[in-house]
């Protein structure tokens, strides 16, 4: 069984469903960095700022740590990572990430992109339907 990191917006709440859907199909999905909600981000520069932290001192928090080796320990451990659009920068470092560890790392697109990013080549291969995706998940299975 293909284990799949689920890339994605912590407001992005489909990731639910295709997580559901993704096993269904038989994978193992790991998509829980999206269990501390769409504001979890905001809310650790909320902190740092009131604690005149600078970006570097945030980085370097207990809690920033624990959220990056919380999600970097899913990442190394999934066999590949579908990124799922929209997604912010963190996403595609992510995926950048995966794709750099050798593993194959996807794109599932919700639409056509309104602005042309060439550097999505670097995806293994892009998808704009949920069963093309499927599909070329259970070929490599």
């Amino acid at each position: 069984m293909k284990s799949i990191y689920l890339i994605g917006a912590l407001k992005n709440w489909d990731i639910v469903q295709l997580t559901n859907e993704l096993e269904q199909q038989g994978f193992d999905v790991f998509s829980e960095w999206l269990t501390p909600g769409p504001e979890a981000d905001s809310f650790l520069l909320k902190y740092a700022k009131l604690r005149g932290w600078s970006y570097k001192q945030a980085l370097d928090s207990y809690a920033a740590n624990h959220t990056f080796l919380f999600d970097k320990k899913h990442i190394d451990r999934c066999d590949l990572a579908v990124m799922c659009m929209p997604c912010g920068k963190s996403g595609h470092i992510e995926l950048g990430y995966v794709i750099g560890c050798g593993k194959p790392g996807y794109i599932l697109f919700d639409s056509e992109p309104e602005r042309f990013d060439l550097m999505h080549k670097l995806a293994t291969d892009i998808f704009f339907s949920k069963q093309d995706l499927f599909d070329e998940l259970k070929a490599i299975a």
